[in-house]
Parts: C-alpha cells; sequence; structure tokens
C-alpha cells in the first residue's frame, strides 16, 4: 500500500513538474480581483490584490478590471478587438489554406471544419456572405467523400451532415435530402454485429450518432427517423455492456470503452466523450439504461479524478499531465454539466467547478491556441459553465482566455499539423473569439447541440 501511493505521488508530482512546458503560468487575476478592481480601479485593495499574486502570475499591465458591462454584455472596446482580430484571422486563413490538403474532406482537420465555421459564424452575425462561403466549402467536400471513415469529425459523416445544414438553410430541399440520405446510408456499418468500429467520438459510433443528432437539431426533430437513432444508441450500449462483462466491470462500471486496447477516458477517444452523447436528451436514451448503466459509469469516471481536479487520459494512467479538450478536464467538464443537468445531482456541478479551476491555471497550452488541445478548446469549458451557472466568473474566464488568443503566435506556441485548421489550428480560435462576443448562444464545435435552453439553470451571481 505504501509502495503504491508513494508511486501514485510520485507520478502526480512529475506532472506538476512538466506543467510548465505544457502551459504558460496564467498571468491574469482571476475574477474577484478584477471585479474589485473593476469597482474602483485606483483603489489600493485592487493594487495589493495584484500585488499579490506570485511574479509569474501577476496581470498585464491594463488586465485588471471586467470586459463585459454589468448586464453580462461584452464591452465596446473588448468587442472592437475581437472583431477586429477575427478579421485579421480570417484573411490569414484563407491564405495558408490556399496550400492545404486538397484531400482532407474532415471537420476535423479539413475542408469541412472551414464549413462549420463559416457556418458559425453566419450564426452569430446573420451575414449571408457567410453562409455562401460555407457552401463554397461544402461543394468541395462532398466531391471528395472516401467513405474509409463514418464519423462527423473525421468521416464521411461531418460534411453530409454540414452539407445537409447548409443546403436546408440556402432552402436547397433537394440537395439537402440527398445528403441526408447518403449519410443514412452509412448507418449499415454502424450497427453491423460484426463490425470492428470503436465506440468514441473521433473514430466511431458517437461520432456518428453525432451526426445523427446535430441534423435532427439543426433541421428538424424528425429528419433522422427514431428507428434509426434508436439502433445506433443500442449498438453503443451492448458494446460498451460487452467489454464491461469482459473486463468483469460490469458492478463499477456498466459501460466502458476502448480505443487501440486502452480505456481511455477523455472526450475524443474516450468514455466521456461517448456518456456525453447518449446523455443527450435528443438521443432519447430510456431513463432506466440512464440510471442503471450510465449514471454508475459516470460516476466510475469521477472517482479516477486527481487531487488537482484534473483527470487521467486513460484508467490506466497515473500522471497527471494533460489539460487539453482530447485528454483530461477540458473535456471531462462537458461530460459532467450534461450529468448535473440529466441526474440533478450537485456532486456533478461541484466537480465541473473543480475541472474549471484546473483549466484556469493550466490550460493556457503551449501546444496552441485550438480546440483539440490548445487555449480555445480550453476556453469553451468557462463558456459551457457560464451557460448553466450564469455566474459571471465563468464568463470572465472566458473573456481571459479569449484575451490571450488576440495575441495569436506572439507567445512562441508549436505550430500544429493543420495550421488553419477547426480542431488543430486557427479555424478553431476564431470559432472560439466569435462565440465569445455571443455567450449566451455558444456552443462547443462538433459536440454541444442546439441554443442552450433558457430553462433549469443554476441561478448564481457573483
Amino acid at each position: 500500500m505504501g509502495e503504491a501511493m508513494s508511486k501514485r505521488l510520485k507520478l502526480q508530482l512529475g506532472g506538476e513538474a512538466a506543467m510548465e512546458e505544457r502551459a504558460f503560468p496564467n498571468p491574469f487575476p482571476d475574477y474577484e480581483a478584477a471585479a474589485l478592481a473593476d469597482a474602483d480601479s485606483d483603489s489600493a485593495a485592487a493594487a495589493a490584490a495584484a500585488a499579490a499574486e506570485p511574479p509569474a502570475h501577476r496581470p498585464p499591465a491594463g488586465s485588471l478590471g471586467l470586459p463585459f458591462l454589468a448586464q453580462r454584455k461584452i464591452n465596446p472596446t473588448f468587442t472592437r478587438r475581437i472583431q477586429s482580430k477575427i478579421q485579421d484571422l480570417l484573411q490569414q486563413m484563407e491564405e495558408g489554406l490556399k496550400t492545404a490538403d486538397p484531400h482532407d474532406c474532415s471537420a476535423y482537420t479539413g475542408w469541412t471544419g472551414i464549413a462549420l465555421l463559416y457556418l458559425q459564424l453566419y450564426r452569430v452575425t446573420s451575414d449571408q456572405a457567410y453562409l455562401l462561403r460555407s457552401l463554397d466549402y461544402v461543394k468541395r467536400t462532398l466531391r471528395n467523400l472516401n467513405g474509409r471513415r463514418v464519423t462527423f469529425l473525421c468521416g464521411d459523416a461531418g460534411p453530409l451532415a454540414v452539407g445537409a445544414v447548409v443546403y436546408h438553410k440556402l432552402k436547397s430541399d433537394s440537395e439537402a435530402k440527398e445528403c441526408v440520405a447518403k449519410l443514412l446510408q452509412l448507418q449499415r456499418t454502424i450497427v453491423s454485429s460484426d463490425s470492428d468500429l470503436p465506440d468514441e467520438l473521433l473514430y466511431g459510433r458517437a461520432g456518428y450518432l453525432y451526426a445523427l443528432l446535430y441534423l435532427n437539431t439543426e433541421i428538424g426533430p424528425n429528419t433522422v427517423p427514431q428507428s434509426t437513432l434508436k439502433e445506433v444508441v443500442n449498438a453503443i450500449i451492448e458494446s460498451g455492456k460487452n467489454l464491461s462483462k469482459e473486463e468483469r466491470k460490469t458492478e463499477r462500471c456498466p459501460l466502458l470503452y476502448q480505443w487501440h486496447r486502452k480505456q481511455y477516458v477523455g472526450a475524443a477517444h474516450g468514455m466521456a466523450g461517448i456518456y456525453y452523447v447518449l446523455m443527450q436528451p435528443a438521443s432519447n436514451v430510456d431513463q432506466e439504461t440512464l440510471t442503471e448503466l450510465l449514471k454508475p459509469s459516470i460516476d466510475y469516471v469521477r472517482h479516477k479524478k486527481f487531487r488537482s481536479g484534473n483527470y487521467p487520459s486513460s484508467l490506466s494512467n497515473e500522471t497527471d499531465r494533460l489539460v487539453h479538450w482530447c485528454h483530461g478536464a477540458p473535456g471531462v467538464i462537458h461530460m459532467l454539466l450534461q450529468a448535473y443537468k440529466t441526474f440533478k445531482e450537485e456532486k456533478y456541478l461541484k466537480d465541473a467547478m473543480e475541472c474549471s479551476d484546473v483549466i484556469w491555471q493550466r490550460g493556457l497550452l503551449r501546444k496552441g491556441y485550438g480546440i483539440c488541445h490548445g487555449t480555445a478548446g480550453n476556453g469553451y469549458s468557462f463558456l459551457s459553465l457560464y451557460h448553466l451557472t450564469q455566474d459571471k466568473k465563468y464568463l470572465y474566464r472566458a473573456c481571459k482566455f479569449a484575451e490571450w488568443c488576440l495575441d495569436y503566435g506572439a507567445h512562441g506556441c508549436r505550430i500544429p499539423d493543420r495550421p488553419y485548421s477547426l480542431f488543430e489550428g486557427m479555424g478553431g480560435t476564431i470559432h472560439f473569439l466569435s462565440d465569445v462576443l455571443a455567450p449566451e448562444t455558444s456552443r462547443f464545435p462538433a459536440l454541444e447541440l442546439g441554443p442552450w435552453e433558457k430553462e433549469g439553470k443554476v441561478e448564481k451571481d457573483s
């Protein structure tokens, strides 16, 4: 017992020691100090609060105060800075895309992701030019489907689903229906009993299920028949039950999943992403399955949490190292928030808030400014928590991560393999910045569905 504990502590401390190699120290004051400074920018108390921060965490000059008004509207100066940066980055992105891989049609690193970005800009601005630009990229992807993968993020399901939505918004109904029909044809691969398809979000069944839910959210609730949804949901659940039985974890974790023989925890390849999609109301999972299978499985993952509030990349990994959407707290937080909405138990919200604290401390990543493993993806965790709680602290944190992104390229981050894409590169940063301008309706791309509910929020204020 003592030796095992010693090893665990050593691994965790090693992760903490390596933190500065993976993330920049957060230079911003947290919400309380900023609110105090905003109340009286010349007060000695505000200056003392800033000076009390460790040197590496002291705020940059001029960063004190709140970036939004009393009614939570982003203030005009900050709005103009973000709008200007979006235009600057869009121009850089379009120039860079001229030399991008012409055959990558995925939402993750390819043309579908750029189509999604322009669809997002159309949603937040109502500028028809963005919708038409999205159409340009949709047409490019639909000419290059390869049939090798079936998910929203990394397969043909993404181009077909986004294509259907863009055509629907342009009232091109025949083209939209054709995209839907082709998407539904992929279902046979998903539910086949002899399929070796994994279940995770990037390459597996949950990624296909998301595409179906996306259509029903964006076009209409019966675009994909409920019978089709049920077959896909059942395939995911049966797969989880079977692995749990094989691993003798039926009692502790009734729905267990793996990818490449590793039981991943995070959103991209792991259980957090699968559980999140299954808990979506549009998935129509019955109450007994939610209570008897999903809930104990989520609790099993929760109990793997590190003392820091972060989560391991896989069940076998004891190193507290990664704070990305794909691995760690920034992905798990979405599962926890959905669990809170589904089961109404405070423990899920409490754990989500702990995730937020980890992300605030360790989320300005040296890997860059993207969605999957960058600052923008981490910033979305604050927007999602803000939606649920209406606590200004989380809106403030999202704005500060956006402020960091306004200095795109100035911090010496690594350049990703696909520097202009949605999930690895500049496209994701633009998506996040545009959502910070419209925080009440923001959505994590290729994860969160539909407009946020106005009812049932946790009413909090600071």
